[in-house]
């Protein structure tokens, strides 16, 4: 049941708001002042607090910077009789859910109490989310890693994670970008906001715009409603641009102004909006000579290059494979439901010879084949398969097109796990939705 408390010195709104409050099944407190109604705040730290903005001792927007203070997810509306424009907005930039007038509409304050009281659940569930993820983000945890290389990242991850600066992540493909973008937000002042990722090459250049700064309505065809863009939602957290280098000029020219002003218009809009989130990019490719090539923009880059961290390929850290197993074995058994708990002496020494340009996501790849493949709860050396083996999981002849090799790999995978499309999805490292299209183009069926 939750626990509301009502704060007002007049006692007549107090009895009538108690009442209204234990007919619709709420426990309740009650204050007289500000003051006294803190002592309440602190002892019983009630789910909602309704209160009255004009009373003795402790006025109503002191309780709420008080409360604020306490970094507690209790909600509170504030009632008043004194409808002024800068105490409603002192109100609300204080942290109060909702400004109700007096005299109060009860099914106007019903209503509100029922929003406000499944905001501070979907909060605090939110919260719940947020702890636990970052737990996983955080340099012990799926970053793994003991060399040196690995180590140096890791410092330079801590020293980042208390501000704001922008940071450019340069590296292979699967050396595990996206994976310290979400540690260095995680790790930091950003961690209970927002982390958005946009994938610049996903998304064709008329719609990336529309994503990242979002649009009006009305401002092209389609265009049936206002939408938020992602640097808007990331609000004070972060935006993870990846693929950086593949951005079009003229979105440069786009981005290069928020890094610059701090602020950016949505598409078809007048009004400006600050950008109060932290930028994160990244690339697979070395942009320096794209700028040399001119083919990346010289100014953005120094704008983005404040920070950069360069992520080694797992084949110039060899020493983390047996650590990056162990790791990936956990994971895999917990979402194939398997118990596959070690590697053979050969199969290790299989791994551990391979070049791996494919990295730590090629690495992930082969074990959750080789988990698939094993009937017992250890990997064998033949239950690894690597394309410089000699028992490749697919040979392709190189007159094939690229969608024919695709075609082929696809149709191997499902074979491979009986249909099994979600475990499918997993090895060739796309989503499901991903691979029932790619089923329905390639005309796909099972025999």
């Amino acid at each position: 049941m939750e626990n509301i408390l009502i704060i007002d010195d007049d006692e007549s709104i107090r009895k009538t708001l108690l009442n209204f409050l234990k007919r619709l099944g709420y426990s309740t407190l009650s204050a007289e002042d500000g003051a006294e109604g803190y002592e309440l705040i602190l002892k019983y730290q009630p789910d909602l607090i309704i209160s009255d903005i004009r009373m003795p001792h402790l006025s109503g927007l002191e309780l709420l910077k008080k409360i604020k203070d306490l970094d507690i997810s209790t909600k509170v509306i504030i009632i008043t009789a004194h409808d002024e424009m800068q105490t409603t907005i002192d109100a609300m930039q204080n942290g109060a859910y909702d400004y109700l007038d007096k005299p109060l509409d009860i099914d106007r304050l019903k209503v509100t109490i029922e929003r406000a009281l499944e905001s501070k659940m979907l909060n605090e569930r939110i919260d719940s989310l947020i702890s636990e993820v970052s737990k996983d983000y955080l340099p012990n945890g799926k970053i793994i890693g003991n060399s040196k290389s690995m180590i140096d990242i890791y410092k330079i991850i801590g020293q980042v994670s208390s501000n704001k600066v922008t940071i450019l992540l340069q590296g292979e493909s699967g050396t595990g970008k996206e994976m310290v973008a979400k540690s260095i937000h995680y790790s930091g002042i950003t961690k209970n906001e927002p982390f958005i990722a946009v994938n610049c090459t996903a998304i064709t250049e008329s719609l990336l715009e529309s994503e990242l700064f979002g649009h009006e309505k009305g401002s092209f065809t389609g265009a049936d409603r206002t939408k938020k863009g992602k640097f808007e939602i990331a609000g004070n957290g972060t935006i993870f641009l990846d693929e950086i280098s593949e951005m079009s000029q003229h979105l440069q020219v786009k981005l290069l102004r928020v890094l610059q002003e701090k602020e950016f218009e949505r598409v078809g809009g007048e009004s400006i909006l600050p950008m109060t989130a932290r930028i994160i990019t990244a690339t697979n490719k070395n942009i320096e000579h794209l700028v040399k090539e001119n083919k990346f923009r010289e100014d953005l880059f120094y704008r983005l290059n404040v920070v950069k961290i360069d992520l080694p390929p797992l084949r110039e850290r060899k020493e983390d494979i047996p650590q990056l197993i162990n790791y990936l074995l956990y994971k895999i058994n917990n979402e194939l439901h398997k118990n596959v708990l070690s590697v053979s002496n050969a199969a290790m020494e299989k791994l551990m010879n391979h070049n791996w340009t494919g990295n730590v996501r090629e690495l992930e790849n082969c074990l959750m084949q080789a988990v698939v493949l094993t009937n017992d709860d250890i990997i064998l050396e033949e239950n690894i398969l690597l394309n410089n083996s000699g028992k490749d999981f697919n040979e392709f002849s190189p007159n094939l097109s690229l969608a024919e090799v695709e075609t082929i790999h696809i149709k191997k995978v499902l074979e491979f796990t009986n249909w099994d499309k979600p475990n499918s999805a997993k090895i060739l490292g796309i989503s499901l939705p991903t691979l029932y299209s790619k089923i329905e183009n390639y005309k796909l069926t099972k025999k």
